[in-house]
């Protein structure tokens, strides 16, 4: 791959990524209520989902997932409901009187963090679809496959994983500073990101990025 194809490529991803999509609205909720190192945990479980994502793409399964649009539809809605109820049950828990319900979410564990992560990625099927018809754009058919293959999935998690932390840092920045009452709305703008994400995953189309 040449330093050139490689740049167009980056430039391309950044283009992409240049509106937040349902991950970055989860890094959002999480490091707001959280905290960013354990929002980090989310972080991990979205990039884990699109690795394996990128390489079901590699390996010719997208033509197998797209052609099944039953499956598409039941795994992107079960996604959907999924941080609809995490979103509701935040903004129902954070109340000043409620001790116990706070006490929850900061013992919240990583792995839990780590599985919204991945659940919110990997709810979104056609992104194997996506991965498929983009990368084929920078791959040489005269150079070996799997090493490009390799090069545009480590730049697409770098710079994914960049971006959640960007989200995630701010948000945590800002959350730090409220206080009390004012600390309960910033958790129920937490349960509101999530559940913008999940209406933002419930209208993706083929064509949207990962």
């Amino acid at each position: 791959m040449t330093v050139e194809t490689w740049v167009i490529y980056v430039a391309t991803v950044f283009a992409l990524m240049s509106t937040p999509g349902p991950s970055q609205l989860l890094m959002l909720s999480n490091s707001g209520t959280h905290g960013f190192r354990k929002a980090l945990s989310t972080a991990a479980g979205d990039l884990s989902a699109n690795m394996l994502q990128m390489l079901a793409a590699g390996l010719g399964l997208a033509a197998v997932i797209a052609a099944s649009a039953t499956a598409l539809s039941v795994i992107k809605w079960a996604g959907v409901a999924y941080l609809i109820w995490l979103g509701t049950r935040m903004i129902l828990k954070a109340k000043a009187n409620d001790p116990n319900a706070r006490a929850e979410r900061v013992d919240v564990s990583a792995r839990a963090l780590w599985m919204q992560g991945f659940i919110t990625s990997a709810a979104n099927p056609k992104a194997v679809v996506f991965f498929a018809a983009l990368f084929p754009q920078f791959i040489s058919a005269e150079a070996a496959f799997w090493p490009q293959f390799l090069i545009l999935s480590a730049t697409y998690l770098a710079k994914d994983g960049a971006f959640l932390c960007a989200y995630g840092g701010s948000a945590s920045w800002i959350a730090a500073r409220f206080k009390g009452a004012a600390k309960l709305w910033i958790e129920r703008l937490g349960g509101g990101f999530m559940i913008a994400a999940a209406v933002l995953l419930g209208l993706k189309s083929v064509t949207d990025r990962a």
